[in-house]
């Protein structure tokens, strides 16, 4: 069996320094969805992200709240981490610049260049820019400030040991003009006439700041972030420590946001030759994410709230936003209205009406059992079905995911017009059973592929459509072609996404934060009364099949199922979100009060109630021993 190709790709390390926004969130959405689909098409991913905990700033902002440079940053981390499980970040490894393994690695590597006389002490003077830690030369000034983030910087005069990354020079200027090391282009150009002409070697050991990992021959020096950090996309492979996986290096793809592209281009590839180790293949610029046409920013306090968005307007909305919004390598805006207008457009009325009106069809006119039609003349629909997964798979080579998801929203809208040009409402009315057979099986099909190249974008979304079809979601997309489901058993036409009152969301995303807490308190449950054994009586237990399941927005414990019961098919609220996953409800088959009155939860309708035994906070789903028909009488 011939080996996977294995595919290595990282976002920055992500400075624990204040509140996480919605920056953060894109790059790591995006090399979620790259990593997803790698995985998908055949590779075997190893997908890293963390965080860089050492520096001035961190030092500073610990003493200001009263707590050590590591207690301050574990809180972070750890809100960090909650939100990257929130927004369905499949990561391989998190590694955080304190692990032991990778301190003891970076004073390995600093040793190592200081021994073979890439690293020299000396006296630094120059320009200082202490919000982003960052040394410039005069000439690299804009106006006089720092050219990242536009502040004032300080003279700065200090003892430190300098890497020599002008011997590096014609190398680095050959790997950026000659190769395709750096996209987009348009970061080229700027490495190259900005910072390549008048290279000098960088400092690279601090004697001022005291949170950083000590130089081991010269523990008064802190060893600087270009070495500690940087070094971590090698450290986590278990560079210098002995459980070396470095079978993943060198890395396919660095993502990182444009201002930290020199870092990632110059100074690091600079380091790696001096440790004659291989060079990434690639690192990708990305724009940045404006909040109202200014960059997002902790230290700027314009920043939007991921978990915020992600609870109230669900998790696939928000990717689904990050993804979309960004045009290939350029920025994005986003503003609230943006992203409802987004969801409403694209998913709402585009990509949840499509689905629900093609399953509620193949319900009404073939009682939800579509079958292949025994011929099918390939027509513009069909060849355009057939094109979709090459132009998808050569805009995510590209690593565009904006670019992917515009054509597969272009077949989305074409197969609204499918429906409005063939009419099937007509066909049906006409008997033309053959042909409005053809026309359902196609639009389903047509769907099949658009909700397997979803999955590495909008994945709880993708899933859940591949429920309506009464199908499971594939494990591989490069072989998904037109015409391979033999026969469709669809679900209830569920709503996929809800559309929003874009003026009722922008005043309710503007409410304080006690309004929105008392919105978000617990419903009381009030005490079931005791029961007769004639009350029992009444009570009728059915076998039911979950068919699609989601979680209930605003509401920790519910999910909302759709479950077949024998030839019918239903939506029931469960409380039980605390225990399974909506993924792990697709497929089971439950024990349902078939005749419970049905209820309004949360805006949904219940029409049942799925058993459980509670143990604690252990709940358990009560299901058949054996596998039985959905709709068979439990007594």
């Amino acid at each position: 069996m011939n080996k996977k190709q294995k595919f290595y790709i990282t976002t920055p390390l992500y400075y624990p320094s204040g509140k996480w926004h919605l920056g953060h969130s894109y790059t790591t959405v995006c090399c979620d969805a790259i990593a997803r689909y790698k995985r998908l098409t055949g590779f075997d991913v190893f997908y890293l992200t963390g965080t860089d905990e050492h520096g001035q700033k961190i030092e500073e902002r610990a003493a200001a709240a009263g707590k050590t440079p590591k207690q301050f940053v574990d809180a972070l981390v750890d809100d960090i981490k909650r939100l990257w499980t929130l927004l369905d970040i499949e990561y391989d490894k998190f590694i955080r610049t304190t692990d032991d393994y990778h301190v003891s690695s970076v004073q390995k590597i600093f040793t190592k260049l200081y021994e073979q006389g890439d690293i020299y002490k000396a006296t630094y003077k120059g320009k200082y820019c202490t919000p982003c830690e960052s040394f410039w030369t005069q000439s690299q000034l804009v106006d006089g400030k720092c050219p990242d983030c536009g502040r004032d910087v300080i003279d700065a005069e200090e003892e430190s040991y300098f890497f020599r990354l002008s011997k590096y020079k014609d190398r680095l200027t050959e790997l950026l003009t000659k190769t395709d090391f750096l996209s987009p282009a348009s970061r080229v150009n700027e490495m190259v006439n900005n910072f390549l002409t008048d290279l000098e070697d960088i400092a690279v050991s601090r004697t001022s700041v005291k949170w950083g990992i000590p130089v081991p021959f010269d523990p008064k020096h802190s060893i600087y972030v270009w070495i500690d950090a940087l070094a971590n996309y090698i450290t986590a492979l278990g560079y210098n420590n002995g459980e070396e996986n470095m079978d993943y290096w060198p890395a396919d793809l660095h993502m990182v946001g444009k201002e930290i592209v020199r870092f990632h281009t110059i100074i690091w590839p600079a380091i790696l030759m001096a440790l004659d180790l291989p060079l990434p293949k690639k690192v990708y610029g990305h724009g940045w994410l404006l909040l109202g046409g200014d960059k997002m920013s902790k230290s700027k306090g314009n920043v939007a709230d991921p978990f915020v968005l992600a609870e109230r307007y669900g998790v696939d909305s928000l990717r689904y936003f990050l993804l979309r919004e960004i045009p290939f390598g350029a920025d994005g805006v986003y503003t609230d209205e943006a992203f409802l207008n987004r969801i409403n457009a694209d998913l709402a009325n585009d990509l949840g009406n499509l689905v629900k009106r093609t399953v509620s069809m193949a319900n009404q006119y073939f009682g939800g059992t579509v079958n292949a039609p025994r011929s099918v003349a390939k027509d513009e629909y069909i060849t355009a079905a057939d094109a979709l997964f090459n132009k998808t798979d050569a805009a995510m080579n590209r690593y565009s995911c904006s670019t992917a998801l515009e054509e597969i929203f272009s077949f989305v809208s074409q197969s609204n017009k499918y429906i409005d040009l063939n009419a099937p409402w007509l066909l049906f009315k006409n008997g033309e059973t053959e042909k409005l057979n053809t026309v359902i099986y196609n639009l389903l099909e047509g769907i099949r592929i658009v909700a397997g190249l979803l999955l590495p974008f909008i994945p709880r979304g993708a899933k859940a459509i591949f429920g309506e079809l009464g199908l499971s979601s594939p494990n591989r997309l490069d072989n998904i072609k037109f015409g391979d489901t033999k026969c469709f058993k669809v679900g209830g036409g569920v709503v996929l996404y809800k559309r929003y009152d874009v003026k009722q969301e922008l005043a309710a995303l503007n409410k304080t934060d006690k309004e929105i807490k008392e919105e978000h308190m617990e419903e009381q449950v009030e005490q079931k009364a005791e029961i007769t054994i004639d009350d029992f009586d009444k009570i009728q237990l059915k076998i039911a099949k979950v068919i699609a399941c989601e979680k209930v927005e605003k509401a920790d414990k519910l999910l909302k199922l759709t479950v077949r019961v024998g030839d019918e098919t239903r939506t029931v609220v469960s409380g039980i979100a605390k225990s399974y996953s909506p993924d792990e409800m697709v497929g089971k088959s439950v024990v349902l009060v078939a005749n419970l009155k049905p209820a309004k939860l949360r805006g949904i309708v219940s029409q049942g109630m799925v058993l459980c035994a509670v143990d604690g906070d252990n709940v358990v789903l009560i299901s058949p021993e054996k596998s039985v028909e959905s709709g068979s009488e439990v007594c």
